[in-house]
């Protein structure tokens, strides 16, 4: 298993965690769970994957690393 793979499955560990939350709430929960608890490198890995075509990682995690990279995009 590549490290790629050990990150999707983390986040959608996470994603199915945050799912009860609801379609709207959870990408925000599972967002700020990645601030919280990846490092800075887990989560600049995470979105390079995201921008590579997110293989494997389910709607709502990819939600909430598509709010990270438009962070990261953000000044």
């Amino acid at each position: 298993m590549s490290a790629d793979d050990k990150l999707v499955y983390m986040a959608n560990q996470i994603g199915k965690f945050f799912a009860a939350q609801g379609e709207a709430a959870a990408p925000d929960g599972i967002a700020t769970h990645l601030k919280r608890f990846w490092t800075p490198a887990m989560r600049q890995t995470i979105i390079a994957h995201l921008h590579a075509g997110a293989a494997g990682l389910d709607p709502l995690p990819r939600r909430a690393v598509e709010m990270l990279a438009d962070e990261a995009r953000s000044p």
